[in-house]
């Protein structure tokens, strides 16, 4: 599976977005021109101590990601969409892409691909959920469609506490 985030702005939600990833063997990638330095603290913060296990792709521009990938299914998730998330039929290599904190994805990028945008529900009245939050619904569905591969279902237990 593989997060995108194109632009992201936000060093914290980016954070908590590379910490999901090294929680779930995700690769991450981010896409330029990113609102803050990759040595940012609050960047570092948000991701506590899992940098190490994260494989995060730097990447100049989304096209370099659609022609390195090229053989990846790409899902598109946008506010904009009448298609739910949890409709899609997920597979181990799919592209999930995220557009920036303040604007989202590009309107051009979402009008070439009807077909593959998708929104988390929500009240009307609400513009959108936290870009992070958002990240962590759908990967969740994703790999709870996929059985949660390679990763722990049970705790230590409760008794040993």
């Amino acid at each position: 599976m593989h997060i995108v985030m194109v632009e992201p702005e936000i060093p914290g939600n980016t954070g908590n977005v590379a910490r999901l990833c090294a929680a779930n063997h995700i690769t991450l990638h981010l896409v330029k021109p990113l609102g803050f330095s990759i040595d940012d603290k609050h960047l570092k913060r948000a991701g506590l101590d899992y940098w190490s296990l994260v494989d995060v792709q730097i990447h100049e521009n989304f096209q370099e990601v659609l022609d390195k990938y090229k053989d990846h299914r790409f899902f598109y998730l946008t506010t904009k969409s009448e298609q739910c998330y949890a409709d899609i039929q997920f597979q181990y290599d799919d592209m999930l892409v995220f557009g920036k904190e303040t604007k989202g994805l590009p309107e051009d990028l979402l009008k070439a691909n009807p077909e593959r945008c998708f929104r988390v529900p929500m009240v009307e009245q609400a513009r959108s959920l936290n870009l992070s939050n958002t990240v962590a619904i759908v990967s969740y569905e994703a790999m709870r469609q996929l059985g949660f591969p390679g990763m722990g279902k049970s705790g230590i237990g409760i008794k040993n506490l």
